[in-house]
């Protein structure tokens, strides 16, 4: 776009329709969640300025809701939570780059994550390990950079996604759990044909899955500890088998080895891997989407000699995991830590339709005022009408 086109406001742009504070929902701490009055950011040099339509949860907006933390990052002050969004450009910043074609009125997807881009990491193309990464709705810089439960923030331009006309609100806020994916599924060089193993059926865990049936891969089997997830990945397609984990409490070392034990011999007993040849001895590729150290040491046992397991769910700061074993076995075991160059192949999926109807994900929808009732049906899996949660999301605008 041509300097003279862009649609630029520079000043009084934190007043919208004679508004000048917004709506956000702040954690203060462990259960305390407010929705507070905060001031309409005006776009500063580069930036626009963003109604936000929709914001899906999820299990990192859980964990700082639950204790105050996600693993080691600790929140040391209020922060807006939320960080799977889109919405609708209504303000430009001045000093543009030459490259931006963004106006007002354009729907797009926000990639949260604000490099540094001169960090030997943000060089190599690596920016997720950005040194001087700031992430919104993370603890682990300070001081923390908000996220997206609010009605309007600014970000910068370079980092917003115009979203094509068939593309809906939902498929923005879930581009960046699927770029979660999409960067777990470059690490591991899945390939058409693998046999895999998808451990958690959240909303990270069941794009996945439909990622991995997407990418033609035999056998997708998904497994979790609530049914009603399970059920949904069978219904969608997603999944070629499923299994039901026994629930129980969270529990380290030893005897989170243990119960990883039992797990992994139950679902080889299962019919949706002992009736496929060969599968009991274990999958191409795991993806462990917990976080949770016994379903993480799970992964290993169920990883193939000379496959991958890659460790895509946070909230285990220290664990035990099996090692002895996996080297023997040359299983590498891969981190996942967020994504980088990802949101333009995320947002073409979604728009392809090679996912299938991802939007069905989305079981709840929560105005913004209503924050807490929505983090706390998460909390329990379930609505007050009993229904399961799958990815709630929560609304800031009439765009979503």
């Amino acid at each position: 776009m041509a300097s003279g086109e862009q649609q630029i406001i520079t000043s009084d742009a934190s007043s919208v329709n004679g508004k000048t504070t917004q709506l956000a929902a702040v954690c203060h701490g462990a259960v305390d969640l407010r929705v507070e009055e905060r001031p309409i950011p005006a776009p500063g040099p580069g930036e626009a300025q963003i109604q936000v339509a929709l914001t899906g949860l999820c299990g990192s907006d859980l964990h700082y809701y639950s204790n105050g933390a996600n693993g080691i990052f600790k929140i040391l002050s209020p922060m807006v939570l939320g960080h799977e969004a889109g919405g609708v450009i209504t303000a430009l910043g001045s000093d543009l780059p030459s490259t931006c074609t963004l106006k007002v009125g354009d729907r797009v997807a926000m990639e949260v994550g604000v490099m540094c881009k001169s960090c030997q990491f943000c060089k190599k193309g690596k920016y997720n390990l950005c040194t001087g990464m700031r992430f919104r709705s993370s603890a682990k810089t300070f001081p923390h950079l908000d996220g997206t439960l609010r009605e309007f923030m600014v970000h910068p331009v370079d980092l917003l996604y115009k979203l094509p006309d068939s593309a809906t609100q939902i498929q923005a806020a879930l581009a960046e759990p699927l770029a979660v994916v999409l960067h777990a599924f470059r690490r591991a060089n899945v390939q058409a044909g693998a046999r895999v193993l998808i451990l958690g059926a959240g909303a990270v865990g069941l794009l996945a899955c439909s990622l991995a049936r997407a990418s033609g891969c035999t056998q997708v089997i998904a497994v979790d500890i609530e049914s009603a997830k399970l059920d949904f990945a069978k219904k969608m397609d997603w999944a070629t088998g499923t299994y039901t984990l026994p629930k129980g409490p969270r529990v380290s070392g030893a005897e989170a080895i243990e119960t990883a034990k039992s797990g992994w011999e139950g679902l080889k007993a299962d019919p949706a891997v002992a009736g496929v040849e060969g599968l009991a001895d274990g999958f191409d590729v795991v993806f462990e989407c917990t976080g949770v150290e016994s379903c993480m040491q799970f992964a290993v046992m169920a990883a193939l000699p000379g496959s991958k397991v890659l460790f895509v769910g946070m909230g285990t700061p220290n664990l035990l995991l099996p090692t002895g074993p996996s080297l023997l076995r040359e299983v590498d075991m891969l981190g996942v830590f967020r994504y980088a160059n990802c949101y333009p192949e995320a947002l073409a999926l979604l728009g392809s339709g090679r996912l299938g109807n991802v939007d069905q994900m989305v079981t709840q929808k929560y105005p913004l005022s209503q924050a807490e009732e929505a983090f706390q049906d998460m909390k329990r899996g379930r609505d007050k009408d009993g229904n399961a949660v799958i990815k709630p999301m929560i609304y800031s605008s009439d765009h979503q």
